[in-house]
């Protein structure tokens, strides 16, 4: 994708309306701004704490192959809490229930290659498109570009671990066995527990401070006259090919509206008689200051239990769980129960009990993202169901929202994307 730059008047003299100030929403509403829109970002928090926030901080390159897989069905059972990090609460079936019906059926095969090529081409822009938009928000220094490490606790499970990790597609991403001084680095922090092998990935990558990320977004868009109303959407309407958002009492127009709310995203669209099958995937993390771990440490995947290890510039935070829920549902404080085990039988420099957060990932059964024009409304474009890779495809999500915007044609094909495949017209 070629660099946009504030000088691009493509939309000049258009409104823009973006619903969702997550990294989505942000990352759209500067590329509209900077095509020549003039943008509104809605976003309901002063201090925004939804998962754009409070994930990994890590681009996740190479996880190209979609979640919703003939694997992920076979070992859904041993993967079950308190085992392991899958959580299906007994209180939400009627939440889970359907769309996990809709999670088999899209784990067919072939749906499983189809989503991997589909993933494979938007992961591959992922890594360039947050390089041109950090650096065009004056922040490069936010982007590591150094990869990641995923550990194993045991021989059998490093062998296993491995054989997948270095045999499998990972996309644009390398990956290679942690030399001698890497895994001695690792056995360090894990004190607790004995690291039996790693690897490191090379092209994945990590926000260094996400609180620092946001204020250099949100400061570039108002530097190019952008506004951020803190306001929250009611619904999304449609009165023949238009779409309007009703907000605080009030209906709101722009010549392009884009709907970017995250685990929300399903609701605001329900008026306009749509039923799209997002849920809210919940993830857990606990955070600490970051005592001894090194600045220069990459993210650590703690493979055995699934979790995360993330140094940031304000603490160390360990991450994990896919618990299925509706979005309102209150938190398991078990969840940080068992980070808080984790770390502890790791012996890792974390000071507990660290604080506590709960946040939903938007995840659609196929666990590819939506992202698209309206067919119904000439003036709604769409992006959402990011599940995990929120983080990582939000700058690139940003250029293609531009791109439809634009009406030009994105570097992406996004036909794979478009909210149809689910049998509704949005």
């Amino acid at each position: 994708m070629e660099n946009d730059t504030p000088s691009s008047q493509m939309l000049s003299g258009n409104t823009a309306l973006v619903v969702g100030g997550g990294l989505i929403g942000l990352c759209a509403a500067l590329r509209l701004q900077e095509k020549g829109a003039a943008v509104t970002l809605l976003e309901p928090q002063q201090t925004p704490r939804g998962a754009s926030w409070g994930n990994a901080g890590h681009i996740a390159t190479e996880q190209v192959q979609p979640l919703a897989s003939p694997d992920t069905i076979r070992s859904a059972w041993s993967r079950l809490h308190p085992r392991g990090a899958l959580a299906l609460p007994a209180g939400q079936i009627r939440t889970w229930g359907p769309f996990a019906l809709r999670l088999v059926r899209a784990s067919t095969p072939r749906r499983f290659a189809a989503g991997t090529a589909a993933l494979s081409s938007l992961l591959a822009e992922a890594m360039p498109a947050w390089a041109r938009l950090t650096a065009s928000a004056g922040a490069g220094s936010l982007l590591r570009q150094d990869g990641h490490f995923v550990a194993w606790e045991s021989e059998a499970s490093a062998r296993q671990g491995r054989a997948f990790w270095l045999g499998t597609d990972i996309g644009s991403a390398h990956v290679r066995d942690a030399m001698p001084n890497e895994l001695e680095a690792i056995r360090d922090l894990a004190r607790g527990g004995q690291i039996a092998a790693a690897v490191r990935f090379a092209g994945s990558g990590q926000i260094g401070d996400l609180g620092a990320l946001a204020d250099a977004l949100r400061a570039r868009l108002a530097a190019l006259g952008g506004v951020i109303r803190h306001a929250a959407a009611d619904a999304i309407t449609i009165d023949g090919d238009t779409a309007s958002v009703r907000c605080d009492g009030q209906m709101l127009q722009a010549d392009q509206i884009v709907l970017c709310a995250g685990a929300a995203s399903a609701e605001l669209l329900r008026p306009t008689g749509v039923r799209i099958p997002l849920i809210a995937e919940r993830g857990y993390h606990i955070q600490s200051p970051a005592s001894r771990w090194p600045h220069d440490m990459p993210p650590v995947a703690f493979e055995d239990r699934s979790m995360i290890v993330t140094r940031f510039a304000g603490g160390l935070r360990a991450a994990s769980f896919v618990e299925f829920a509706a979005r309102t549902a209150p938190p398991d404080p078990a969840k940080w129960d068992k980070l808080r085990r984790h770390v502890t039988e790791l012996g890792l420099p974390f000071d507990l009990p660290g604080e506590p957060w709960m946040g939903a990932r938007p995840t659609l059964p196929d666990y590819l993202p939506a992202i698209g024009r309206s067919q119904r409304a000439r003036n709604l474009l769409y992006a959402f169901g990011h599940q995990h890779l929120g983080m990582t495809l939000a700058a690139v999500t940003g250029e293609a929202v531009a791109a439809l915007a634009c009406r030009t044609r994105p570097a992406i094909d996004l036909a794979p994307f478009d909210a149809a495949r689910f049998g509704e017209t949005v």
